[in-house]
């Protein structure tokens, strides 16, 4: 059950990094200085946007769920 819950959070933590690079820099932080915040958003986000943050918090859950599993089952294994 621990490998179990290992691979599933290496796996999530992966996509989770991905997922998280692929969001659009919201402005104000480090991707202006690099000329992220030269263009402008003409009403919102798109759906695609809205769909990768959907996913992203999935994923976050999933992650979260594995950290506090693998917690107490190395807790009582121990």
């Amino acid at each position: 059950m621990i490998l179990l819950f290992s691979i599933i959070l290496a796996i999530s933590s992966v996509l989770m990094i991905v997922l998280i690079l692929m969001h659009k820099g919201r402005g104000g932080g480090l991707s202006d200085m690099f000329g992220g915040g030269i263009s402008s958003s003409l009403g919102g986000s798109s759906v695609a946007e809205r769909n990768l943050d959907r996913i992203t918090v999935g994923i976050a859950a999933v992650w979260g769920v594995c950290i506090v599993a693998l917690g107490l089952l190395l807790k009582v294994s121990n």
